[in-house]
């Protein structure tokens, strides 16, 4: 079975969507099939970022946004994951979907933003289930 034939992309904002949905064009020949997946973050006890309702019509949009960019090319699924934990949830979307890789665009961000970030893209390489492919940004 290809790397990339079921991958998973976590997407975590319209330009995000937008950028790694561009990311993949070049690839998708060895793409069998795409689950577009948006993680809105639960604060686990504490107070959420923005209301549930608010946070759900966002993730609808970022994930029609990659659905609409590559259904001409590749079966596309989304999933909107809850969790307290985003890696843990893109991982657990991965193994639901028996996806073969999560694939991701790094975001920009400088050392102290990716440490109060929690630095999702090193926890999405240093504790992978799954192969995890970084794809290149222009």
């Amino acid at each position: 079975m290809p790397l990339l034939d079921r991958v998973v992309l976590p997407l975590a904002s319209e330009e995000d969507a937008t950028e790694t949905a561009e990311a993949l064009r070049p690839h998708l020949g060895d793409v069998e099939r795409v689950v577009a997946v948006h993680v809105i973050e639960k604060a686990g006890g504490g107070i959420d970022k923005a209301p549930l309702a608010q946070r759900e019509e966002d993730a609808e949009t970022i994930l029609r946004l990659v659905e609409e960019a590559l259904r001409d090319e590749v079966a596309v699924e989304t999933d909107v994951r809850y969790g307290t934990d985003v890696v843990d949830a893109l991982f657990e979307a991965a193994a639901d979907h028996d996806a073969t890789a999560v694939l991701f665009t790094a975001r920009e961000g400088n050392r102290f933003v990716q440490l109060l970030a929690g630095d999702t893209a090193r926890r999405l390489v240093t504790e992978a289930t799954v192969p995890v492919v970084a794809l290149p940004q222009d």
